[in-house]
């Protein structure tokens, strides 16, 4: 009797310990504009985090941060329309386009109490996502980006810079890959990134970075009313206090000695931080 009960106990605790990391459900819905947007869901409990990938990459890119988060959290990591395993049919890759994208996921799930969390042109999309879901979205954290909501690039600026990319796709985003690291960068790393987005597809590439290059994220940060974050390198300058004359509510935490892929480069230090955030945003211990 007593081992019976030993036993109980046992398998009681191991089902207790694992609920709130059960396996990931891998899914897709369609879009606004009916192309198949593909996600994975892990976890329980709220706020739900959703993650959104930077531009040529895909959810995968979350790896270290899926399974501590969905210890305690519902996580969500998304592959925007033409990348990873999501549809490539549309014309336009829009950063509104890849926030409907996120939107559609979030409603399909039924998602009450949203952080949207987003990487480099990941975190507009965030922002714009923010604007489609108000009574859903709690707060938006933008990692390694929201470096000026008050900037933007001169048009003969922009053609230029696209110009190389229409030229060479492959080899300029290689190298634009390696000008995101700092020297002291884990070689390995670096190389594997530059060889994922290089082989992204032109198409979407160049068009989703004509998108990005010619967005002004300052009416979306003045409409959005919860609290925006940037977990940002120290590589690139943050306007703090611009960024707060332009949001409803700005603050910034920031990793020095790393580059662009901060989530990657430093998972350990990136979650503690990331925990920070939500903590701060919900109240909650």
């Amino acid at each position: 009797m007593k081992r019976t009960v030993c036993m109980f106990l046992i398998i009681a605790a191991l089902c207790i310990a694992t609920a709130g990391n059960a396996s990931p459900n891998s899914g897709a819905v369609l879009s606004a504009d009916s192309v198949s947007v593909g996600y994975t869901l892990q976890g329980e409990g709220t706020p739900a985090l959703v993650f959104v990938h930077c531009w040529c990459c895909d959810r995968d890119y979350w790896k270290y941060q899926v399974p501590h988060f969905a210890e305690r959290h519902t996580v969500v990591t998304v592959d925007l329309a033409g990348h990873g395993s999501s549809g490539m049919e549309r014309e336009d890759w829009t950063l509104g386009a890849f926030a409907g994208d996120v939107a559609s996921v979030v409603e399909a799930l039924d998602l009450r109490e949203v952080i949207l969390i987003g990487h480099s042109m990941g975190g507009p999309v965030a922002l714009e996502a923010a604007r489609l879901l108000p009574d859903r979205v709690i707060g938006v954290v933008g990692v390694d980006t929201y470096q000026n909501f008050g900037q933007t690039i001169p048009e003969e600026q922009r053609t230029q810079f696209l110009a190389a990319f229409q030229a060479d796709f492959p080899g300029v985003t290689n190298r634009f890959v390696h000008s995101m690291f700092p020297p002291t960068a884990d070689s390995a790393l670096v190389e594997k990134i530059a060889a994922d987005m290089s082989a992204a597809p032109p198409a979407v590439g160049i068009g989703a970075m004509k998108n990005l290059l010619a967005y002004d994220p300052a009416p979306s940060v003045g409409e959005i009313q919860v609290p925006i974050y940037a977990i940002n390198s120290d590589m690139f300058p943050t306007n703090v206090e611009g960024n707060k004359k332009l949001a409803h509510s700005f603050e910034a935490k920031f990793m020095p000695g790393v580059g662009h892929f901060v989530m990657i480069e430093d998972p350990e230090r990136f979650n503690g931080l990331l925990d920070e955030v939500v903590r701060e945003i919900t109240g909650r211990e």
